[in-house]
């Protein structure tokens, strides 16, 4: 495209209610995402998609012959791989999408100023979010699918349900993109981003990926189903164990919450940040 059919453009999206915000060009966030992907970065995406498989061997088949069968509601008994493979899924999910829109975004904004110069175009800053968490959701999908390539053939997913774990998967994306990318528009420093990996790891051990809650004190089991990754397995493990509920509905609407809440956030530090 040549600078003039830009400014037309540019002209045109200038008089429609929000132009400033958005221009509807996000999708050239996505170029620039799988340009990068394809000269650098896919090393670092084929390793956040091995760490579950790993984990999956090592500890559900490795721990797996020492524990048994795990109980579940529904009064039903499933085999420990079984168990862990919808949290080791919901978890990629959120490591994938945590990962891009923390660290790599910030990178993007205090170190290249990528944003800086994108928003002097026609861009805007719901352009940028959606184009970074949209890159994001790609990757959850890529994991979701991938993974799901390794358990079927397995026999680790036995109900038809499972197939709803992909979107589930995206949705999940979604809701911890949105927010990484709201939270790290707020920090200063590298050093600040350490907090990240201190909320992640506990949140990880804690949240029901090995374990069920039951193994807490109810005041515990109470703080963890506040967590977003608790939401994420819990939502994960009913699709893929076939124990349908209404519950669903309101992992759902927790996901679209942190979907809303962090695009606010972002674009409005965006635009404090570099439309000033």
């Amino acid at each position: 495209m040549n600078a003039s059919r830009a400014v037309e453009i540019a002209k045109a999206r200038s008089s429609r209610l929000g132009s400033s915000q958005y221009s509807g060009r996000a999708h050239t966030l996505l170029e620039r995402s799988f340009l990068a992907f394809r000269n650098s970065a896919w090393l670092a995406v084929l390793s956040g998609f091995m760490e579950p498989v790993l984990y999956l061997f090592s500890f559900g088949y490795g721990l797996g012959h020492l524990i048994g069968s795990v109980h579940v509601p529904g009064g039903h008994s499933v085999s420990y791989a079984m168990y862990i493979a919808p949290g080791l899924l919901a978890t990629s999910a959120m490591n994938g999408a945590i990962y891009d829109s923390t660290w790599n975004v910030f990178f993007k904004l205090k170190h290249d100023r990528v944003y800086q110069g994108m928003l002097q175009t026609s861009l805007g800053p719901l352009d940028v979010a959606l184009g970074e968490m949209l890159w994001s959701l790609l990757r959850g999908f890529a994991y979701a699918v991938g993974f799901m390539c390794v358990v079927v053939p397995m026999g680790l997913i036995q109900s038809w349900w499972g197939a709803l774990a992909i979107p589930a998967a995206v949705l999940i994306a979604f809701g911890f993109a949105s927010v990484g990318m709201g939270i790290t528009s707020c920090f200063k420093s590298y050093q600040q981003m350490d907090f990240i990996n201190i909320v992640m790891l506990p949140m990880f051990l804690f949240s029901g990926s090995f374990y069920p809650l039951t193994v807490y004190p109810g005041y515990v089991q109470g703080v963890i189903k506040s967590l977003p990754l608790w939401q994420a397995i819990d939502l994960v493990r009913n699709l893929t164990l076939g124990i349908i509920s209404r519950g669903e509905i309101y992992h759902v609407l927790y996901f679209a919450a942190m979907i809303a809440i962090g695009l606010t956030v972002t674009t409005k530090r965006l635009t404090k940040l570099f439309l000033r």
